[in-house]
């Protein structure tokens, strides 16, 4: 199985990526959770657009992709699991488990970090949630995540197939718990006790900013809990709270593609602006 992943991957890779957010906007048209306060053909035709772009820069940079790197490093004996011998399907396992941690800490740097966070600001500005949110970053987030990724693979030494399947995982995951989809609590409960549910990633996507520094997973729930930044609810529930970021409400700024790429490089102007208005005030001051 593990062979015909690699042997098949842009294969393997597409049919799971098309079938996942097919299915998941088709659960969104059929069970949706809240009603869109933006239009859905807009928002759709952009952040698809945005994920298009992303696509052809991350080749262009990067043409031999997470996998490709992976199959350089063992060819080089580079990384923990080419320096260790152990059954391939024991170094798979290990290495996604700790892939997903490794991004899972990521993300909170991209919280925790105000120049990553601008880049990262992209994601959250979306004002609705739905599958195409779960691919909607700038195209630097997207080349930096993968400098992380390669780093991480060159550290692991990372086989090739378990490249695949996390990179298949994440963002099929990423699809399933950003969609706006309405799942019966009692299932909810029961799936996020192993992986991140579209209602526990909603409450990353709130307006609060004490809400949005939790829930960090986009894949397994584990680290959110072990590391103390669950939360369970939106304090206003899933259908009274707002989502996106309370200074950038603007359409221009957070649904057109334009806007999406400038956006990391206005917080950072009005970022300096207000510094320097500060510095002025201070000055002034006796």
């Amino acid at each position: 199985m593990l062979t015909f992943i690699e042997s098949q991957e842009m294969a393997f890779r597409l049919l799971t990526f098309f079938s996942i957010f097919a299915a998941m906007g088709l659960a969104e048209w059929l069970f949706p959770k809240r009603l869109l306060t933006v239009s859905k053909a807009k928002r759709w035709l952009n952040n698809i657009s945005l994920m298009i772009l992303n696509t052809f820069v991350l080749r262009a940079i990067f043409p031999l992709a997470a996998a490709g790197f992976a199959a350089w490093t063992a060819d080089q004996g580079i990384g923990l699991f080419n320096l260790v011998s152990t059954p391939l399907w024991v170094s798979v396992l290990v290495c996604i488990i700790a892939l997903d941690g490794i991004i899972w800490l990521q993300h909170r740097l991209f919280h925790q970090i105000p120049l990553l966070w601008r880049l990262h600001a992209v994601h959250h500005a979306d004002k609705d949630l739905d599958v195409t949110s779960g691919a909607r970053f700038h195209p630097l987030e997207i080349l930096l995540s993968m400098v992380i990724k390669i780093a991480a693979i060159a550290l692991l030494g990372a086989p090739v197939a378990a490249v695949i399947l996390f990179e298949v995982i994440l963002s099929g995951m990423a699809l399933f718990n950003h969609s706006n989809v309405a799942i019966p609590p009692a299932i909810d409960r029961g799936l996020r006790v192993l992986v991140v549910t579209p209602d526990m990633h909603r409450v990353h996507h709130s307006i609060h900013r004490y809400e949005s520094d939790s829930n960090f997973g986009f894949n397994l729930a584990i680290w959110d809990r072990l590391f103390r930044t669950y939360r369970a609810q939106p304090d206003e529930g899933h259908y009274g709270m707002t989502i996106g970021i309370k200074t950038q409400r603007e359409e221009r700024h957070v649904v057109w593609l334009t806007g999406l790429l400038a956006l990391p490089f206005r917080l950072f102007s009005a970022s300096g602006s207000n510094k320097s208005r500060s510095n002025k005030k201070s000055k002034q001051t006796p």
